[in-house]
């Protein structure tokens, strides 16, 4: 008979039901499943597949939630709370497991926030308990092949996997891309997991892609747009001007003409970082 292990998913028979859960076994041991995990009737003899995890007292207990990340299998997992151990992730299971602080970046600036997801798989420890491990670069090496197709000057959307000064790794989101992201092409350095739009400036020999962060020319801020950005940053993300405003008050405050003033507006609502509403101008 195999031993049950924590990490595992089982597919394990009923024995009986108790007042709160009923006992599983596999023939020689016998674990708990509580009766709010189960959404059909389950009777003696039924078999049932589960995915077992160790308490606090180092017991093991059973869930139906079954992780969408094993032991082995990556995938993103996202980040449901930040502490100085490090970054709880969701597995898809009932059980949130912790990436350790030593394993995220040493600034913690860069570390992940709540909603970024992380590319890991899942290990366990001599006691059972669980945690989450970051891919590796030779498993990225291993699972992700090259691009194929004319990608130069496409956006692609991704997630830091790897931090490093000369500059930052990332895995495409919707495409099994691997991306480098030199310092010098980005205007500040993504967090490990946060969500990124990245444009592909070359398409190595491997397959893999050169991005950068930056905008197009094209799409480029200019100073009058900077300074109302900045200026709203400052006043907590609102502020009593539009391009109703009179040339007399947007020269005041602003210092430019209001044809400088509304042109700078129509570049920021079209980049989607204001609205305007009522008279106020508001960041998006």
């Amino acid at each position: 008979m195999l031993e049950l292990k924590s990490g595992e998913v089982v597919e394990l028979t009923v024995l009986e039901e108790q007042d709160s859960r009923f006992m599983l076994t596999n023939g020689e041991l016998e674990i708990p499943l509580n009766r709010s995990e189960v959404q059909q009737p389950l009777q003696r003899g039924d078999r049932i597949k589960v995915f077992l995890f160790a308490d606090r007292r180092g017991n093991l207990q059973a869930t139906t939630a079954l992780p969408k990340i094993t032991q082995g299998e990556y995938g993103w997992a996202r980040v449901i709370k930040v502490s100085k151990e490090g970054a709880y992730v969701d597995i898809g299971s009932t059980r949130e497991v912790l990436i350790k602080s030593e394993d995220l970046p040493p600034l913690n600036n860069l570390w992940p926030e709540v909603g970024d997801e992380l590319y890991t798989t899942l290990r366990i420890d001599r006691n059972g308990d669980l945690f989450g491990r970051l891919i590796t670069e030779e498993k990225v090496n291993e699972l992700y092949e090259g691009a194929v197709g004319d990608l130069h000057n496409k956006n692609i959307k991704a997630r830091p996997y790897r931090l490093l000064p000369v500059g930052s790794f990332l895995l495409g989101i919707d495409n099994p891309y691997r991306i480098f992201v030199h310092n010098s092409e980005m205007e500040s350095e993504p967090r490990l997991g946060q969500e990124v739009t990245i444009r592909v400036i070359d398409v190595k020999e491997d397959g893999s892609l050169n991005g950068s962060m930056l905008p197009r020319k094209h799409e480029r801020l200019s100073s009058d747009a900077e300074q109302i950005l900045e200026y709203l940053n400052s006043v907590g993300g609102k502020m009593p001007f539009s391009d109703k405003s009179t040339p007399e008050e947007i020269l005041e405050m602003f210092k430019m003409s209001k044809g400088a003033f509304k042109r700078a507006l129509g570049s920021l609502m079209k980049a989607g970082k204001i609205q305007q509403k009522d008279g106020w101008t508001e960041l998006q």
